[in-house]
């Protein structure tokens, strides 16, 4: 399998595009459906190898500017596993299966009483317990921030940072001044991860899987893409009502048992919750509302110089550039995200991220990563945490 990379240069090269998408598989990894495609856009798309020819030839032939971003899949999948960390048990460092993160909640909660505390937030598809950390010290009246990993089961970056995170609370907790104020003032609800059946799906049958793993009425296909599941804006934009489609945006809002537990439980602690963060991957941005319509929310401005000061707080350490700004433009219109509705439910400071790397490896980002990217991410991350515990609302 490879996966090519594509910049179509007007409306005919866009169509040329959809023309290949339609007449075979064709997976998009960036942006995450063929009908987002636009002029001057990056593209980058996974074809079967036995097609893969056909695929150059036709691009050649109608002199579409491409190149081939990974040559050979199935080796940049196996040299994903390149952690020198070669632990049979959990590890920060490496890729973990969902039984060995399962496990890790129940022991990181057990090793930390005092500063973590493990709820089942509600149960998926397939029936297992989705584990959420609640971290912090115990005080009365608590305001809370809300960060989730693992919505799109092939991001497996992401889960690792909610991981990393957990890790970092509890190891620098009374060291580091910024993360103890922090945990002293404010707790943080941690979902490693959301789509917990996809994710266990990468690991045993397609590593390229994306939505959840429910079954759709009249229909084959498998799977509503949870981060199109929201009431915000909802099928409207960038999303599919076909369920065969990656983004298919499911029969109704919180159709799927993971987003309806995500939504029930931001509810019902709405009054706390005063940030919502969500983490994806790939593309190295960083991205606030909207995504569902072009208008910019009320307090874009702050949210512009938050993410403009987080991105430099991620910079500093890598250089690694991010790009940030209202999701809509940045990248492209998609509704029915998870971070829109969190916004419109009150909650003012809501951000995406989107994790390493800009395509090289995309999805297939290899272990020797999972480090630096979670020491940068953490900068930014606890950035936008203080700015919000300095402006409690």
């Amino acid at each position: 399998q490879k996966v090519f990379r594509v910049i179509p240069q007007n409306d005919e090269q866009v169509e040329i595009l959809n023309s290949l998408a339609s007449n075979m598989q064709v997976d998009f990894w960036q942006p995450d459906s063929v009908t987002l495609v636009s002029p001057k856009m990056q593209v980058d798309f996974r074809v079967e190898a036995d097609k893969s020819f056909e695929v150059e030839d036709l691009l050649k032939e109608s002199g579409v500017e491409y190149r081939v971003l990974i040559d050979d899949l199935q080796a940049a999948l196996d040299a994903q596993f390149d952690s020198k960390a070669r632990t049979t048990g959990h590890s920060y460092e490496k890729y973990n299966n969902w039984e060995t993160i399962a496990a890790w909640t129940a022991d990181i909660a057990a090793q930390n009483p005092d500063l973590v505390s493990r709820i089942v937030m509600g149960e998926t598809y397939e029936g297992r317990p989705m584990y959420l950390l609640k971290m912090g010290k115990r005080g009365p009246n608590k305001k809370a921030i809300f960060m989730d990993c693992g919505f799109h089961a092939r991001e497996w970056i992401s889960p690792a940072f909610c991981q990393w995170f957990v890790k970092e609370a509890v190891e620098t907790y009374g060291k580091d001044t910024v993360m103890t104020t922090l945990l002293n003032s404010l707790d943080f609800y941690v979902l490693p991860v959301v789509n917990i059946d996809g994710y266990v799906y990468t690991w045993t049958k397609d590593r390229m899987w994306r939505k959840t793993r429910s079954k759709n009425a009249g229909s084959r296909c498998i799977g509503t893409d949870p981060n199109r599941n929201f009431n915000a804006g909802w099928c409207t934009l960038g999303a599919s009502k076909n369920s065969c489609d990656s983004t298919y945006c499911g029969s109704a809002p919180e159709s799927e048992k993971e987003t309806k537990a995500l939504a029930d439980f931001i509810r019902k602690h709405l009054p706390t919750i005063k940030a919502y963060l969500t983490i994806h991957s790939y593309s190295q941005l960083l991205l606030f509302p909207y995504s569902y319509t072009y208008k910019l929310p009320p307090n874009s401005e702050e949210l512009n110089s938050i993410a403009h000061a987080a991105s430099e707080q991620l910079a500093s350490l890598y250089n690694t550039k991010y790009t940030y700004g209202p999701g809509a433009t940045t990248i492209y219109p998609a509704a029915g995200g998870s971070d829109d509705w969190a916004y419109d439910q009150g909650i003012k400071y809501a951000f995406t991220f989107e994790l390493r790397d800009t395509g090289r490896y995309g999805f297939v980002l290899p272990e020797s990563q999972i480090k630096p990217t979670c020491e940068e991410t953490l900068l930014a991350v606890k950035y936008i945490a203080n700015y919000v515990l300095e402006h409690l609302y």
